[in-house]
């Protein structure tokens, strides 16, 4: 995946159409069932970077995101809850856990509805990108999970390999439309023709920046400015694992039981054979 942002010079060469298409998905409630901000805070809990307040405090949150809607300043309790949180953490030891439980956290939330929209997308040659106001370190291992082509996220900054509790590039509300039109420019993507999803209405600067917006799951603000504008209104409700839908090679250990089978039957026919023939032997 490219990593880019508005605050930084693309390394993609300047492109030379401006026909290509784009879906933009948001994450949290659009992609997957919950906040991946707060997804990972057992994790955290378990190697020591948060204490049992730290993670019923998250859990708290996790509760008021997912039963209210999304306005501001509840994205901006929770962005300071995010922030506070972090001060001080290792950026190489979040980027080591996520990556580790990456599968038992965020598998089992994503909607089946997006996994499979995503794909369509993808077999319809549209670039697939994630835009979300989590921090990078962990959208960016979810997109891979989820074979986007682009992430957009927020950046925290960072002195001496470990977070400040202050953010670099927060990928909110107005700034997700400007990172969309930077990417636009340097992939030559047409966002005329290009496609957005999301559920809550302060992304409603990121819906208006395309020629397709979809709202998803959408908060009721949202869904009274879609009924105005004639916007398409998706519901998904079916989270599933991945590895449930897609299929995946035999692991090492199926692998084995199935060689051990094999050598088990062949056995089986080798001492029916030895006992058939000593039978004849003692017969004759």
């Amino acid at each position: 995946m490219t990593d880019t942002s508005p605050e930084r010079t693309s390394t993609t060469p300047p492109a030379d159409r401006t026909d290509r298409v784009a879906a933009f998905f948001d994450l949290d409630k659009t992609v997957i069932a919950k906040s991946s901000a707060l997804a990972f805070s057992r994790p955290f809990f378990d190697e020591g970077l948060i204490n049992r307040r730290s993670v019923l405090k998250s859990s708290y949150a996790q509760f008021l995101f997912l039963v209210t809607a999304a306005d501001h300043d509840q994205v901006e309790n929770l962005r300071r809850h995010v922030t506070d949180m972090c001060r001080g953490w290792d950026v190489e030891q979040v980027r080591a856990i996520v990556n580790e439980t990456l599968h038992d956290v965020v598998n089992p939330l994503v909607f089946a509805e997006a996994a499979d929209l995503i794909a369509e997308h993808r077999r319809r040659g549209h670039d697939v990108v994630l835009i979300s106001a989590s921090g990078r370190e962990m959208v960016e291992p979810i997109g891979e999970l989820l074979g986007v082509d682009h992430v957009e996220a927020s950046e925290m900054r960072v002195v001496e390999g470990r977070y400040t509790g202050e953010l670099e590039f927060y990928c909110y509300g107005e700034n997700k439309a400007i990172a969309m039109t930077a990417l636009a420019k340097s992939r030559g993507y047409d966002l005329a023709a290009s496609f957005a999803y999301s559920d809550s209405i302060t992304d409603l600067p990121m819906l208006a920046a395309v020629g397709h917006p979809v709202a998803v799951n959408p908060d009721r603000q949202l869904r009274r400015r879609a009924t105005d504008e004639g916007w398409p209104v998706m519901s998904f409700d079916r989270p599933v694992p991945l590895r449930a839908r897609i299929p995946t090679p035999p692991t090492r250990m199926a692998a084995a039981l199935a060689v051990g089978a094999g050598l088990a039957a062949v056995s089986r026919v080798g001492v029916h054979a030895f006992l058939h023939r000593r039978h004849r032997a003692r017969s004759a």
